[in-house]
């Protein structure tokens, strides 16, 4: 077996749609959701490190050390696990922070799987996601590794497969906070539970979109210039926002006329992550 591994892909997410249908007694809100998968990410490299410690090599990524859920999920892994080896991880950071992609869940899954090889642990799928919950309740989808319907506080998952469409993903320069966004009274917290067969393109919307936009105008003013190329809508939490097009060369057209206030990318839909063979 290697003694690293170089390269491996995190994926960023999208929410096609989000609904907030309750809000249990300890205050988790329950949710109905569905995921897909971007082919644009962060990456991460991995080294084993014979004192056994886990430390993070490389440049800053944009936040502490002690707030990566990268380190989180070694140390976390290694403390379940026994293993007394350690382990050097380089993350090299594409998702934007704070936008509502997922990336640190899936930087979290990709560390997960790939320490799960690299310390020869050799734990099956469903016990490295229940420990993923533990780190964020995105973290088992990236580790099942299939786009998904998910209901609870995001950890029952239904594989399905959705259209595999390209997509013009935009970001204001705004990070949100999304304790922030479920603590708001003007939440909409009764969206009537729907079947997972009720999902087709277009279908549903974002609970958490109408709060966002109120107290984020840069996102507001990103979901009305979207909304000319189509059906815009923002991811998770926020901020950041997508639009889906049949054609990349289209979605890449568009992209090419964002307003300078905004960054983006075009990706295309995954169904499948990149590391679920791995598992």
């Amino acid at each position: 077996m290697s003694a690293n591994y170089a390269g491996l892909p995190a994926p960023a997410k999208l929410n096609l749609f989000l609904h907030v249908t309750g809000r249990r007694s300890d205050g988790y809100h329950t949710l109905q959701t569905l995921f897909t998968f971007l082919d644009y990410g962060d990456a991460l490299d991995f080294s084993i490190l014979p004192d056994g410690q886990v430390r993070r090599l490389g440049d800053d990524p944009g936040f502490p050390e002690q707030d990566d859920l990268c380190i989180k999920a070694a140390r976390l892994l290694k403390e379940q696990s026994g293993v007394a080896a350690g382990a050097g991880i380089r993350l090299t950071k594409r998702i934007p922070v704070g936008g509502g992609l997922g990336g640190g869940s899936s930087d979290a899954a990709t560390t997960l799987v790939a320490l799960n090889h690299l310390w020869g642990i050799g734990w099956e799928r469903s016990r490295l996601a229940a420990l993923g919950l533990r780190l964020g309740a995105d973290v088992p989808v990236f580790v099942e590794g299939r786009a998904a319907f998910a209901e609870g506080v995001g950890e029952r998952l239904t594989p399905c497969r959705v259209p595999e469409s390209w997509y013009l993903v935009a970001c204001p320069a705004v990070a949100i906070s999304t304790r922030e966004i479920f603590a708001a009274p003007e939440l909409t917290r009764d969206s009537i539970p729907v079947k997972m067969c009720d999902f087709s393109a277009g279908f549903g919307h974002n609970d958490l979109q109408p709060v966002v936009v109120q107290r984020y105008p840069q996102v507001a003013s990103l979901l009305q210039w979207l909304g000319q190329w189509g059906d815009a809508r923002m991811t998770g939490s926020g901020s950041c926002c997508f639009v889906p097009f049949a054609e990349g060369a289209e979605a890449r057209e568009a992209l090419g006329r964002l307003p300078p206030e905004y960054t983006g990318f075009v990706a295309r839909g995954m169904n499948q992550h990149p590391l679920r063979d791995w598992l």
